[in-house]
């Protein structure tokens, strides 16, 4: 059994534990998922030798990170694509149960609430535009309860009014951060292209509407924002991956891991970004294990174990979109045989039992050859269970997966 800390580790335990840290504390900033600050503070237990005070620092952390609600505002008026890329934030389709509706004549005069369906805690509010309520700005921000909200996104689909620059502008004096989205932009390259056959250029035809958008902050005397231009029916085209780093780079640190979870997979960097944020995360929680624990990587793989196992597997390959259900249905749109998808990639297969290994042979040869491969705190093998090993392997396979399986589908699309 793993015994615990009653008293200060010894001088070799201490320098495993400091070395082990620096893969945590070396990470870069952008994909940190707790502040500098907590980082300190766990720093300064360790090199006291507090372990039970690092531990309660990493356990405050852990569940200030699973349990802090985002909320994210999202205001324009009636008939700019509001709803549409509420459901395209969420990655939710436009018929799917928990979707905004769209195509609706009526204009929002409420706000109201649309949770993600897997990361409840990420709240996105459509809110009324400011043009269809009679409130300066100071009032509508009250009536709308400014405070509950992290940040703002003004949609709109033609240029901006003096209505939203307004908004911005007192957001900015309350000290939130506002984004401008302009949508609809494939209609606008659609009906160019259709008028101006022979002279359509579609990077001339953004930027007309780029300059266009800046036209009313120039009149307002109001420094340029950045603008995203943005298709709510093509979310890996145009701004939308720029718009999705920008407020991964901007939301608040303990908030950054559960928002990176929650964005759709429209890119390879936003995998690479979900994968390096859950390396982190699993890498937080096995550490907190391993503090108290002082056996090395030893004694068999239980039921419990590979129960779950199997569940984080499943986790990770919905979280990347490599599930049965979601490779069926992008299947569906590539129209080729779900078989066919499933044969290049390896996360299905990665339990299932052959004729010459048992399953726990199987997990105790990953565990080995993943720990080989890392090095430093896995290479030690002293404060690293093995379930946290294998779900770092797990991880791994299925983010690389979900990159194969993008690079198909954008093969077909183009």
């Amino acid at each position: 059994m793993s015994q615990l800390y009653s008293k200060t580790p010894n001088v070799e335990e201490h320098l495993h534990l400091l070395s082990s840290f620096k893969y945590f504390k070396n990470s870069s900033t952008e994909n940190k998922v707790i502040s500098q600050e907590t980082i300190s503070a766990i720093e300064l237990h360790l090199t006291e030798g507090d372990i039970l005070g690092a531990n309660s620092v990493i356990t405050a952390a852990l569940k200030e990170i699973d349990n802090t609600p985002l909320n994210i505002a999202v205001t324009g008026e009636s008939g700019t694509g509001k709803s549409s890329f509420i459901n395209a934030l969420r990655g939710v389709g436009h018929e799917s149960k928990e979707a905004a509706p769209i195509g609706v004549c009526e204009t929002t005069m409420e706000k109201k609430l649309y949770c993600h369906p897997a990361f409840p805690n990420v709240r996105v509010w459509d809110l009324p535009g400011i043009g269809t309520i009679n409130f300066q700005p100071k009032d509508y921000l009250k009536q709308v309860q400014f405070v509950e909200y992290d940040f703002f996104i003004i949609v709109s689909s033609t240029r901006f009014k003096q209505n939203d620059i307004d908004l911005a502008n007192v957001i900015t004096i309350m000290k939130k951060n506002f984004y401008f989205v302009r949508t609809k932009v494939d209609s606008d390259l659609r009906n160019e292209k259709k008028c101006k056959p022979s002279t359509f250029n579609e990077e001339t035809v953004l930027q007309t509407i780029q300059n266009n958008c800046l036209a009313n902050f120039k009149k307002s005397n109001m420094i340029e924002p950045q603008i995203f231009l943005i298709s709510n029916n093509n979310a890996s085209k145009f701004d939308f991956p720029i718009l999705m780093d920008t407020l991964i780079n901007d939301v608040p640190v303990q908030k950054r891991h559960i928002f990176m979870l929650s964005l759709p997979n429209i890119t390879e960097a936003v995998t690479e970004r979900k994968w390096k944020s859950l390396k982190q995360h699993i890498w937080l929680k096995a550490f907190k294990a391993g503090l108290l624990a002082t056996l090395p990587l030893q004694g068999i793989i239980s039921i419990k174990d590979k129960e779950k196992l199997k569940t984080s597997l499943n986790y990770f390959r919905v979280l990347f979109g490599v599930d049965d259900l979601s490779l069926k249905s992008l299947a569906k749109d590539l129209q080729v045989p779900v078989e066919q998808l499933k044969a290049i990639i390896k996360s299905p297969n990665l339990l299932e039992i052959d004729n010459e290994e048992t399953i726990e042979e199987k997990l105790w040869r990953y565990v080995e050859t993943f720990c080989l491969i890392n090095g430093g705190l896995l290479a030690t093998g002293i404060y690293f269970k093995k379930s946290f090993c294998l779900q770092l392997h797990f991880l791994d396979t299925v983010s690389e997966d979900a990159k194969v399986i993008f690079r198909k589908s954008y093969s077909r699309q183009n």
